[in-house]
């Protein structure tokens, strides 16, 4: 049978009724789901560069930009939760538009997204704990907060003598917290998101309201700094860095898409879940603007600290205070952001699994008790946890945004191909202006993977080919289509 085979409508009508989880999600439990996806340290991190070498005051259209851009695939996401209530996210999408090969490749790329994303937060958090630890005058050493690559080129920075062994511990403890929290179940889950969501939020919002007591208007002269071409070729402000702006800050907003893997455990599925896509994004992006605009207000933009803005700001006007607040908002933030990347990997591993495309022994087994996908969690688990403790942060995150881009551009396809397909299927949740939304997504996600290193492209490459390789090699022939497994369908 065809590679392009496709899962009927109706089979994911009839999974969602056999489902083994636990329906606890309200619409406002998913929407903190995706709060706690979007926002972690990249909004006290990314806005330092942005604006300082691309943006200047203008960061806030650079925001707006990359939040429109994220808007259209949220849109599509949004119809396609409303059809196929699912856990499964863009694979399950695919796999009953496009077809099956499709289908494997978008899943196999997910991977990157979540698993990978999960391993970058975790060494992120490490980064951002140690910083807090010193903080408080604790100071760990350096072979026990790095991986050894790092340990290595900061030894040499420091003019130390590099360390013979060197492990980011931070970072392996966390993963196994976070996956310890997951095995217990989406409730619990849910519950320490919240928590961390209300923690951060408010912080966020103390930033704002603090910040715009200190805000002096000048610093927002000219509001698009003139525009300079460096010998690299690359534009600086003017429309062109703030385009180059948008690009950066878009990673900021990543994870509203995992909203969509919790479909299988939320109360009302086909009217939540649109909901709380779209709304997390909404509710995101604007906290994202007022933030740019407090912080280029604070502070002139080109005095803006590149690594630690928010918390420079807050010095620069005699609130040194305040940087302890903003270090433990980020430390609780990527902790959240680090919960919801592994629990959607885990779902998007159970779709595959009840489809056949993975081993159902490993990871569509579900705890009789906590009603989770365990084994899975406890694999993903310990391959971040030790991707995290030995691998350098830069070597993963461009691979996660790759993985996401390409999710986000196959989602605007396959809903536009979709509609087309079957005009009639019922919608709770239809995309205004369908053709325009789904082209500009494939559009502003294409864009953004050309902007990523060659490099970055040879290994995504491979990453492909390998996952073909694989579905060639076991998952067609387990698959529940192909002639002969029908009766999977039954169980």
């Amino acid at each position: 049978m065809s590679v392009w085979r496709r899962k009927p409508i109706e089979s994911f009508h009839s999974d969602a009724k056999k489902s083994e989880l636990n329906r606890v999600l309200t619409k406002w439990g998913l929407t903190s789901l995706g709060i706690g996806a979007i926002i972690g340290g990249g909004i006290f991190t990314l806005t330092g560069i942005a604006a300082h070498e691309y943006a200047g005051p203008a960061l806030a259209i650079s925001f707006m930009l990359a939040g429109i851009a994220c808007t259209f695939a949220a849109l599509c996401y949004a119809e396609f939760s409303s059809i196929l209530p699912v856990e499964g996210s863009a694979y399950a999408y695919s796999y009953g538009t496009v077809g099956e090969l499709f289908a494997w490749f978008i899943g196999w790329n997910l991977i990157l997204e979540y698993m990978m994303g999960a391993t970058t937060v975790a060494v992120s958090w490490s980064g951002y704990f140690d910083k807090l630890l010193h903080l408080f005058g604790i100071n760990l050493p350096l072979w026990l907060v790095n991986d050894p690559t790092t340990a290595i080129e900061k030894a040499h920075e420091l003019g130390i003598d590099p360390p013979a062994f060197a492990f980011n511990l931070p970072a392996f403890v966390i993963t196994w917290l976070v996956t310890a929290i997951l095995v217990r179940g989406i409730k619990e889950a849910a519950k320490t998101n919240n928590l961390i969501v209300i923690l951060k939020v408010s912080v966020v919002i103390f930033v704002i309201v603090m910040g715009a007591f200190y805000i002096n208007v000048d610093n927002w002269s000219p509001f698009i700094p003139e525009q300079f071409i460096d010998a690299k070729g690359v534009g600086h402000f003017g429309w062109s860095g703030i385009g180059t702006a948008a690009s950066i800050v878009f990673f900021a907003y990543i994870g509203f898409d995992a909203v969509s893997t919790q479909a299988g455990e939320a109360i009302n599925p086909k009217k939540d879940v649109p909901f709380a896509i779209i709304m997390s994004l909404l509710i995101c992006t604007v906290l994202y603007i007022l933030v740019s605009l407090v912080l280029t207000g604070m502070v002139k933009y080109d005095t803006l600290d590149i690594k630690a803005p928010v918390a420079s700001a807050f010095s620069s006007i005699g609130q040194p205070w305040a940087v302890y607040i903003i270090t433990i908002a980020a430390v609780a933030g990527l902790t959240s952001v680090m919960m919801v990347m592994m629990l959607g990997q885990t779902r998007i591993f159970l779709g595959m699994a009840k489809d056949g495309l993975l081993p159902r022994n490993l990871f569509g087994s579900v705890h009789p008790k906590f009603k989770t996908p365990f084994k899975s969690t406890l694999l993903v688990g310990a391959i971040v946890s030790v991707i995290a403790a030995f691998t350098p942060i830069d070597k993963v995150s461009e691979m996660c945004s790759m993985g996401t881009l390409l999710a986000f551009s196959m989602v605007c396809l396959a809903v536009w191909i979709l509609r087309v397909r079957e005009p009639n299927l019922e919608r709770p949740y239809r995309t205004p202006y369908l053709p325009v939304i789904a082209t500009l997504g494939i559009a502003a996600n294409i864009l953004l993977m050309l902007q990523v290193r060659v490099g970055t492209w040879y290994t995504f490459i491979a990453w492909g080919i390998l996952g073909i390789l694989v579905y060639f090699l076991y998952s067609r022939k387990k698959s529940n289509l192909h002639p002969g497994n029908e009766h999977q369908l039954d169980k």
